[in-house]
């Protein structure tokens, strides 16, 4: 009985981290999602390399942010350290 039990919590803890895994996912961004990331991308990316480090995204103008915002990508927000 006692294996039965511990294989049954080991199947659940199992679902419940796929499941868990699935949700995290990355959401497919839309298409004005996309043209305001690149255009944000292309205004702040200043080595050039496609991505946005940590003080290329410190330099983000608080319109674009709020644009960023607007187009549901996160922009307007500050996250508490």
């Amino acid at each position: 009985m006692k294996k039965f039990a511990l294989i049954a919590l080991g199947l659940l803890t199992a679902t419940a981290i796929t499941v868990n895994a699935q949700e995290k996912k990355k959401k497919e961004l839309t298409d004005d999602q996309k043209k305001v990331m690149k255009e944000i991308t292309e205004k702040y990316d200043a080595n050039k390399n496609g991505k946005l480090d940590p003080d290329e995204r410190e330099k983000i103008s608080a319109e674009d942010k709020e644009k960023m915002a607007k187009a549901g990508l996160g922009g307007g927000k500050k996250k508490d350290k």
